[in-house]
């Protein structure tokens, strides 16, 4: 991969962002670079990634692992999440976002993820599209931001629900992100501390965790996984399957 000129990485222009890690070990490094090897040799056309697992698992700075090492291929990477495609807060009293099964119903607008950004992405003719709808933090409309959609672009998203009946059929490769309940819960409660305070924990056992284990009883999304990654130590991920 390295001997090619390294293309950009575009991300989105939500706030709700962090950067990407530095490499953790070596172990981390081979398997990211195995994954993205996977993909790219899927085609040199255009490619949607999608990126699963519990809140906290680290989806998010796995996307942008593997966004890095599909860069240094040459090949423009994009990097988006589901969050950034939720229904509007102000909106919120119009349905139940705030139980578990509330919010694996209503939270995630995904019509709006298909016309913004799923749906241009695996479009040929298209030329661009939005990497975020409403910034989740500031919910600051960003649709009319549009980012270039290359003919060899890799859509790298990631987010919970990922693999829902609405926009499963859009990925190209599916990853899992395999950590346990419990530090799912740890690790979004620590996460979550500045903005929950101490309601972060309930908010992650009590919505998010229901909301979580509601969707693999009803969608079962792990047996069409491509690649499942037991990362409960970011050091030593793990390739469970592939």
């Amino acid at each position: 991969m390295d001997a090619h000129e390294t293309a950009e990485v575009h991300h989105s222009p939500s706030s709700w962002q962090q950067p990407c890690p530095q490499p953790a070990s070596a172990e981390r490094t081979t398997l990211v670079e195995e994954i993205a090897e996977r993909v790219l040799a899927l085609s040199p056309g255009r490619l949607l990634i999608g990126i699963d697992g519990f809140t906290a698992a680290g989806k998010t700075s796995f996307g942008h692992e593997l966004a890095e090492r599909v860069a240094k291929s040459g090949r423009p990477a994009l990097r988006a999440t589901l969050d950034d495609f939720k229904n509007p807060w102000r909106e919120r009293h119009l349905y139940d976002r705030e139980s578990g099964e509330g919010y694996y119903r209503n939270a995630y607008a995904y019509e709006t993820a298909k016309r913004l950004l799923l749906n241009p992405a695996r479009s040929p003719e298209a030329t661009s599209c939005a990497l975020c709808s409403i910034d989740p933090l500031t919910q600051e409309d960003h649709a009319a931001q549009t980012t270039l959609l290359a003919p060899g672009s890799v859509l790298i998203v990631d987010g919970v629900f990922a693999f829902r009946p609405e926009i499963d059929a859009y990925w190209d490769f599916r990853i899992w992100l395999d950590v346990d309940a419990e530090l799912s819960v740890r690790r979004g409660a620590e996460r979550d501390q500045n903005w929950a305070g101490s309601d972060a924990e309930s908010i992650h056992r009590d919505r998010y965790l229901v909301a979580e284990r509601l969707y693999l009883k009803e969608v079962d999304p792990l047996p069409r996984m491509d690649a499942v990654v037991d990362n409960r130590d970011f050091a030593r991920p793990k390739l469970l399957t592939s």
